[in-house]
């Protein structure tokens, strides 16, 4: 696939699997790229067939991060019709449907950036993770400093941000920023399979409890605020057409059959 056409979407079995395609740029981004990842986010995220969507990358990287060369031009590096999506057309940009990150190789700078704009994470065993960008008078702009000391201890993110220097996946797995590790070549296998046992949930319950977690997070724990929210999703959960379904499957002994209602 050329430059012209960036990335490459796929969807089967309720999973739509989202491949940035420039390996001879380390799947670097642009504001070409940016457009096609943030329009095909966008269609899936709005596909009510689609229950969860995977972003990966071809060849040896998952994603260099930004081009460079496309930056001393003066590239953006977001979509021209949709800045509000941020980097990549992702690094801001608002899904409803869970997201798995597929890390096929070293996800630097914005690459890991995007790593960390999904909600889950399987990295192939050989993948590195980094934010290098001090190494070259920058800094991580598009949320890793904001979402990495969200995801692991803030001394270690502090580290991996001013060092410059990479982690293993090994590493990452250990500091709870990687969900899992799969043996070499196979992270978009395992990725999927993760995919698939979401997907095969209630589809409303999945994403109702989704949204309550990313609120919660950034809630007083015991607050008002944060029960009341969980009270309302609770409301919305335990009144659908899926609530129902469940038990009678359960009790009729046969795989349920969810509307998402």
């Amino acid at each position: 696939m050329s430059d012209e056409e960036p990335v490459h979407v796929e969807t089967s079995d309720a999973v739509t699997v989202v491949t940035l395609d420039r390996p001879k740029a380390l799947n670097a981004l642009n504001s070409t790229v940016a457009a096609a990842l943030g329009t095909a986010l966008e269609a899936a995220d709005r596909d009510e067939a689609v229950r969860a969507i995977v972003v990966t990358g071809t060849g040896r990287a998952f994603s260099a991060g930004a081009d460079l060369k496309a930056v001393a031009q003066g590239d953006t590096l977001t979509d021209p019709d949709h800045p509000e999506w941020g980097f990549g057309g992702f690094a801001r940009h608002t899904l409803a449907t869970p997201t798995i990150a597929a890390v096929n190789g070293l996800a630097f700078g914005g690459g890991l950036e995007l790593m960390l704009a999904c909600d889950l994470a399987v990295a192939d065993e050989e993948a590195r993770l980094g934010l290098p960008e001090v190494a070259r008078g920058l800094a991580a702009g598009a949320g890793g400093l904001i979402r990495l000391p969200q995801r692991i201890p803030r001394a270690i993110a502090l580290e991996i941000a001013m060092t410059g220097t990479p982690i293993s996946a090994a590493r990452g797995y250990e500091l709870g920023l990687v969900n899992r590790v799969a043996p070499a070549g196979t992270a978009l296998e395992a990725a999927r399979a993760m995919a698939a046992t979401i997907a095969a949930n209630a589809p409303l319950a999945v994403r109702e409890s989704r949204g309550l977690m990313m609120r919660a997070a950034h809630a007083e724990e015991n607050g008002d605020a944060a029960w009341d929210d969980n009270a309302a999703v609770m409301a919305r959960i335990f009144a659908s057409e899926d609530a129902r379904e469940g038990p009678r499957a359960f009790a009729e002994k046969r795989s349920p059959e969810w509307t998402g209602r």
